[in-house]
């Protein structure tokens, strides 16, 4: 299997692309509980206006939706060197260079928009740069996914103390980190916060990695260019620092990923399920207790 998937993984951009939109559309026809949650949350995000607006959208996502799966096989499967290239332009990295050179830690805080993948490994092609990593259930694909992340200067940590420590570390050593903002907490380790018109729970940790390390933080995305020509890396600086205070820091944070979303609303993972409730958390809709 994995021979096999490694020579798809050498067909050219284009063509996986074009497969990706057709397994897009396999995926929404065939599973009612992925079709529904994907226009479920984009309905309700007030990014269209209903009828043709949200329509048109939703063909569009459909498509893009594929093309996220299919393109992991190159960015996880071919050399290195060749992954790299597919990023043919990046905006406002000289954010991140000034930073830098001022010292600082670097906190990449990158949704899952466009090939979310590819920009850690376009950091580690240049500096150091550490992740956590929870390795998917199958062996096969835990296996795919660790060769394929952990190259150039990446390293990966578990996703527990002992990785938020490791995270920790790289700031203190002025090197740089990756969060991804726009997954579900667990229990404990996030807020309630509104998220597209919705409450989300929120995870905590970018504000209280920056606040005990004074890092810079910047929300990241690699815009999927069209016809499979590549990627491009735009850096948006996070101006302020996060507060102290959790629910402000995560309604900030969130705020960020919703501007994200807009300037590239096609190549939102809208079928993750953002909004479910953590076992153990009681949801802000709750009736108050007697």
């Amino acid at each position: 299997m994995i021979f096999l998937l490694k020579l798809l993984a050498r067909l050219p951009l284009p063509l996986l692309h074009g497969l990706g939109i057709a397994l897009g559309w396999f995926l929404y026809g065939t599973s009612g509980r992925y079709a529904g949650r994907l226009r479920n949350n984009l309905f309700n995000s007030g990014l269209c206006t209903p009828g043709r607006d949200c329509r048109r959208l939703l063909r569009q996502v459909i498509g893009e939706s594929g093309k996220a799966v299919v393109e992991l096989l190159p960015v996880w499967l071919r050399p290195f060197d060749k992954v790299v290239k597919l990023v043919k332009g990046t905006s406002g990295w000289e954010h991140i260079d000034a930073a830098r050179v001022a010292g600082k830690g670097i906190i990449l805080i990158g949704p899952h928009v466009g090939c979310f993948e590819i920009i850690n490994l376009y950091y580690a092609s240049l500096h150091p740069f550490t992740a956590m990593y929870k390795p998917p259930r199958k062996p096969v694909l835990a296996a795919l996914m660790l060769a394929g992340r952990q190259r150039g200067q990446a390293t990966l940590v578990p996703t527990d103390l002992s990785g938020v420590r490791a995270q920790l570390a790289a700031l203190k050593r002025h090197e740089a980190i990756g969060i991804l903002p726009d997954q579900v907490a667990s229990s404990g380790d996030g807020v309630w916060a509104p998220f597209l018109g919705r409450p989300a729970y929120t995870p905590t940790l970018v504000a209280s990695l920056q606040r005990k390390t004074g890092a810079a933080a910047f929300f990241v995305a690699a815009e999927r260019k069209s016809w499979g020509r590549g990627y491009h890396i735009h850096v948006f600086p996070l101006d302020t620092p996060l507060p102290a205070d959790k629910s402000a820091a995560a309604l900030l944070i969130n705020r960020g990923v919703e501007d994200v979303i807009r300037r590239f609303p096609t190549q939102y993972m809208w079928s993750y399920n953002r909004h479910k409730r953590p076992g153990g958390v009681t949801h802000p809709d709750d009736p108050p207790e007697t």
